[in-house]
């Protein structure tokens, strides 16, 4: 009881878009706006044309913060942009970080500028229209960030790659798993109706036998890209996501928030042989920000 009255002292519930309310702690606002200064110094300073990479620097801020799953699963009568940078999930790594990359990048500085970012990342073309329109799927993620042009999908090389067609059923048929889907059977039949619509497209992904291959053969991936992890789950696109970041030994690693050390870390053990430990993991989806740093294409 301490423990939620504690999260309930903490939760604001204000009107930064006039559509829509944000739930934020002021600990997590103050510390976005310190990382957009810190952001806005470093390009000042020429620090993203020295080829650094704008997804990863902010990464690292986060490094060590707690991993807890499911943060934006919570049942709620009114479906809201949350913001919780205290802990954190591997989507909302991956949102936090690309919103805060795509404000700097596109000379922001405000808070409300971050807001905006997270919401056009995080839901269906930028707009919050209940529980249905957030991209609950990472497939659903990268369609709409690609129609918004904020992200793209760095597509593999056929020789490198293997073709998976997307069936999205997991959250229907699984309701038991989401709070509000529990009780709330109009909200399954939303969730199978946007499951059917974001079905059906083919895409290619690079196996997982191949992800150990050298950074030459895997020339296309960068550091910082977003690597998401394709599944064998029966309904389900990626069981994982994270940021890529070539090793000193030449391989793959994944910085990313982990269930495995309960924080967000630079995982010490290559790419390859972490999904070796999960036979469910089948390969790997690459996706990039659109133009992060002014200096790349």
């Amino acid at each position: 009881m301490k423990q939620i009255a504690f999260i309930f002292t903490l939760l604001y519930m204000l009107p930064a878009f006039a559509e829509q309310p944000v739930s934020y702690t002021r600990e997590d606002s103050l510390r976005v706006v310190e990382l957009l200064q810190k952001g806005a110094k470093e390009m000042a300073n020429g620090k993203w044309s020295n080829g650094e990479c704008m997804t990863l620097y902010y990464a690292k801020q986060l490094m060590n913060r707690p991993y807890v799953a499911h943060t934006l699963e919570i049942k709620d009568k009114e479906e809201h942009l949350a913001v919780n940078l205290q802990s954190l999930d591997c989507t909302t790594l991956v949102e936090t970080v690309c919103a805060l990359a795509l404000t700097t990048s596109r000379g922001g500085k405000r808070w409300a500028d971050y807001l905006s970012w997270l919401r056009k990342l995080r839901y269906q073309d930028g707009k919050i229209d209940g529980y249905k329109s957030r991209n609950h799927y990472f497939s659903q993620w990268i369609q709409s960030g690609t129609k918004q042009g904020l992200v793209r999908e760095v597509v593999p090389k056929e020789n490198l790659s293997v073709p998976m067609k997307l069936s999205l059923t997991y959250m229907s048929e699984h309701p038991q798993s989401y709070p509000l889907l529990k009780e709330n059977i109009e909200e399954r039949r939303l969730i199978a109706e946007m499951e059917r619509r974001a079905s059906g497209a083919t895409i290619r992904y690079i196996p997982k036998e191949r992800v150990g291959e050298s950074k030459a053969v895997l020339s296309d991936i960068r550091d910082g890209d977003i690597i998401a992890i394709t599944t064998n789950k029966k309904g389900l696109d990626i069981a994982h996501v994270g940021f890529a970041v070539w090793g000193k030994d030449g391989k793959l690693h994944l910085l990313n928030a982990s269930s495995i050390h309960k924080k967000v870390v630079l995982e010490p053990m290559t790419l390859y042989q972490y999904m070796q430990k999960h036979p469910s993991q089948t390969g790997i989806r690459v996706v990039r920000l659109s133009s992060p740093n002014p200096s790349k294409p």
